[in-house]
């Protein structure tokens, strides 16, 4: 699983939006399945812009069937069927260290 930080070096939105971009064409032609985004939580204690922003960003490529699933960090467990499905096809992903952590300040992207 590749890991990208997006909130690394307070971005603003855009920047960070592009940095996904080029992170996901980057992971998905380097044949990589799995993808960590770190995008914060954001400081008002509601979610960050930057979070917001990626989550809608990987609905949309979802929905045009860009990527398989995401999982937010705070329903990244065994009782969420994307989860499920990722586990089944990536057992390793048990393994990470925000599984079961309800981590609001990731998501995982399954290419």
């Amino acid at each position: 699983m590749t890991v990208v930080n997006l909130e690394a070096g307070m971005p603003t939105v855009a920047t960070a939006q592009s940095l996904l971009s080029q992170s996901l064409r980057t992971a998905k032609a380097n044949g990589t399945r799995l993808v960590k985004l770190i995008h914060g939580y954001g400081s008002t204690g509601k979610g960050g812009a930057i979070r917001g922003a990626v989550r809608r960003e990987l609905a949309d490529r979802k929905r045009r069937g860009q990527i398989t699933a995401f999982i937010p960090g705070e329903e990244f467990s065994p009782f969420d069927e994307d989860t499920r499905k990722a586990l089944s096809r990536h057992p390793d992903l048990a393994k990470d260290r925000d599984y079961s952590r309800q981590n609001h300040g990731i998501t995982i992207v399954v290419l």
